[in-house]
């Protein structure tokens, strides 16, 4: 078999996945997205039963992708994981369909629609950009006159993704949220993100705490993966008080350096498994 790693820079999920896949004695090659060039007319990166895609760019990675896939080879994740992943909007569309738990969503077009959604939801509102990841850009909103001055400010801003806006309700959640990292079609490990601030990503500084994985966090995770299309995803989940766990995000290229420690789990050994599946054609995508 030969696996093809799609990659911009090597951080340390990509040496993890590496030194898995040298330990097995796999075949694989790196594909750096800063030196590919794709030919439409000409096809590349064929001899790969398949390519894992560990872009840090969203745009390439979804471009990569689908390319790829438009010449039958195999992607993990696939190019419709990504897309979907990737948007926020698509996301929460998805796990509407789905019918799996998640916060109230407003999107509105205009400064003044989206004032007259978070009135309707009600302060506090937490207001995202479409595509994003790290915990960026995001404002928590407690009331009409926040609310203007952080719409101005988008407005002003003058780009395509400031000009869409992404209203959730904000959760009363207990200094934590949970980041739970699905394979196929288990639920592999979780972690409490622990902070006092709203935010609790670990790239913002949130300390990372094993969570056990329950009969319930299971089957809404696998739930919410499956949403999405499936794959090797990360699920970020919010404690509602009154409703229990709600899915607040999915990510297609997950990070989970701070999460083997904790959890005692071997992750990346986890994600070559799947990956080496999906190269047999065991798992149909």
């Amino acid at each position: 078999m030969r696996i093809g790693v799609l990659v911009s820079r090597i951080r340390v999920e990509e040496k993890l996945l590496f030194k898995e896949m040298e330990r097995r004695g796999l075949d694989y090659e790196l594909v750096d997205d800063r030196k590919l060039i794709l030919d439409f007319d000409k096809k590349s990166l064929t001899k790969y039963d398949v390519v894992v895609e560990r872009c840090i760019n969203h745009s390439r990675a979804l471009y990569a992708l689908r390319i790829l896939r438009d010449w039958g080879i195999s992607c993990v994740n696939r190019y419709e994981v990504a897309d979907t992943c990737g948007n926020k909007l698509l996301t929460t569309s998805a796990l509407v369909q789905a019918g799996v738990p998640h916060p109230r969503v407003k999107v509105a077009f205009t400064p003044e629609s989206a004032v007259q959604a978070m009135e309707e939801m009600g302060y506090p509102v937490v207001l995202k950009p479409g595509v994003g990841s790290w915990g960026r850009l995001l404002s928590k909103i407690n009331d009409r006159e926040a609310a203007e001055t952080v719409l101005e400010h988008k407005q002003m801003l003058g780009t395509y993704h400031h000009s869409i806006f992404y209203i959730q309700e904000f959760i009363a959640k207990p200094k934590r949220d949970i980041r739970a990292f699905v394979v196929g079609d288990k639920t592999v490990a979780a972690i409490y993100r622990c902070s006092e601030h709203w935010i609790t990503n670990t790239a913002r500084g949130a300390t990372a705490e094993r969570c056990e994985i329950t009969p319930d966090l299971d089957e809404i995770c696998v739930r919410a993966g499956k949403a999405v299309g499936g794959g090797v995803v990360a699920i970020d989940l919010l404690e509602d008080p009154e409703r229990g766990l709600l899915i607040n995000e999915v990510n297609y290229t997950m990070e989970f350096r701070n999460s083997i420690a904790p959890t005692g789990v071997d992750i990346p050994a986890h994600v070559v498994d799947y990956v080496i599946a999906v190269g047999k054609g065991e798992v149909v995508q």
